[in-house]
């Protein structure tokens, strides 16, 4: 069944319509008929099951059949990925939508190669947004990431923003499997954490002073196993091992509450 996106505000009711990209794909490239079924995601945590009910010139009617809510992960993680050379942030976005993640800030250090203006900074989110809609669109996840402006780890922090388990990518000795850090955040809490946050530095990691920062605000050093990872796969990695945590422990952990 072919899969289209729309944003919440316009997927109620019980007539809905493509329009814009979606339309002229469904249109011009797929070439729906009145009669067939398709499935609309509104990235917000449904997916509606509706039928074309007409076509015109520039948009597609969609009857809704049902509407049927996603399951969440048991915690919102956001990515803080220091921006790589060329065109790998977009596979990174890409990755990173397909493993649930809920948010997704692009940081620029001191040894990221590519350096933004504003509005460079603004086309860069927007164009890193659209491939979080095709990444849900192509997998089927009904929660749409949130991705942010590109900023500075110094203006990042300087947010004053708190996440239960704080967590960096880094080379030190005591950094520690994910798994450690999730399992004595359940043993001080009787949790899970709601809410994670995973630091990826860029090629050749953060510089001594900017991992200083970011754990002088609490984020715990988690290793990346025995090899030094491609930033990119030190991204998907991250992500892979915090959704399996975190799924494993919330199913497995007797008495535990979200």
């Amino acid at each position: 069944m072919h899969r289209f996106f729309l944003p919440p505000e316009f997927a109620t009711g019980p007539i809905i319509f493509l329009t814009d990209r979606e339309a002229h794909h469904a249109m011009h490239v797929l070439r729906l008929r009145q009669g067939e079924k398709v499935a609309v995601i509104d990235g917000a945590g449904h997916q509606l099951d509706t039928e074309v009910c007409s076509i015109e010139r520039n948009r597609i009617g969609l009857k809704v059949r049902s509407r049927t809510p996603g399951s969440a992960l048991p915690c919102q993680v956001t990515l803080l990925q220091a921006i790589p050379k060329g065109k790998l942030i977009e596979s990174i976005v890409q990755k990173a939508t397909e493993l649930g993640v809920f948010r997704i800030v692009p940081i620029l250090t001191e040894r990221v190669v590519r350096q933004l203006d504003a509005d460079q900074a603004a086309r860069e989110a927007e164009k890193l947004r659209t491939v979080a809609v095709e990444a849900i669109k192509q997998c089927g996840c009904p929660w749409l990431p949130k991705v942010e402006l590109p900023i500075s780890i110094e203006g990042f922090l300087s947010r004053g923003e708190r996440y239960e388990l704080p967590l960096v990518a880094s080379l030190q000795e005591q950094s520690r499997h994910p798994g450690d850090w999730f399992r004595r955040y359940i043993d001080d809490h009787a949790r899970l954490p709601r809410s994670v946050c995973i630091w990826i530095g860029p090629e050749g990691d953060s510089t001594a002073t900017e991992l200083k920062s970011i754990e002088g605000m609490g984020a715990l050093p988690i290793t990346l196993g025995p090899f030094i990872l491609r930033t990119e796969t030190a991204a998907i990695y991250s992500l892979s091992v915090i959704n399996y945590e975190a799924q494993l422990l919330s199913r497995s952990a007797t008495g535990i509450s979200r």
